[in-house]
């Protein structure tokens, strides 16, 4: 599904003349096209899941906002501007993401659901989140909630 909105997202966004989204795009299908060559290697024919392919695109998302972080830091809008609408592509094939009160919601209850009572159960409760939630959630923000919540 996802790699089936991609060639469509690449072919349109080149009848638009959107070339920012056009690079953008096949940045992402060619990392694609990596990962699916290194499952490959490793006995997966198929390529990787949908699952990994939202990781994937939060990576590099993470990875465009250090970026931004580090061009504003030397002056480089032009830089930080290019990244942040890279950004705005990539979010594109995202699902909408977990935030405020939902995000400590879904957290809340799965701490209940694994019964989880201090930090020691907080590789459970992260494994948890990023299989049912992956590419829904920001995994660092979850980690924060996950170690107040159990404190």
């Amino acid at each position: 599904m996802l790699r089936d909105q991609l060639k469509t997202a690449l072919k349109d966004s080149m009848l638009a003349k959107d070339t920012r989204a056009v690079a953008t795009v096949r940045l992402i299908i060619a990392a694609l096209k990596d990962r699916d060559i290194a499952a490959r290697e490793k006995g997966n024919l198929d390529g990787i899941n949908e699952d990994e392919i939202l990781s994937m695109m939060s990576t590099m998302i993470k990875q465009r906002q250090e970026s931004i972080r580090l061009y504003e830091e030397g002056g480089r809008c032009e830089l930080a501007t290019q990244e942040q609408e890279e950004i705005d592509v990539i979010r594109r094939f995202m699902p909408s993401q977990l935030e405020g009160n939902e995000l400590e919601e879904t957290i809340d209850s799965t701490i209940k659901e694994i019964g989880a009572a201090d930090l020691k159960d907080m590789g459970k409760i992260m494994s948890t989140l990023k299989q049912r939630y992956p590419g829904r959630m920001d995994f660092s923000k979850a980690s924060g909630i996950v170690r107040q919540q159990l404190v």
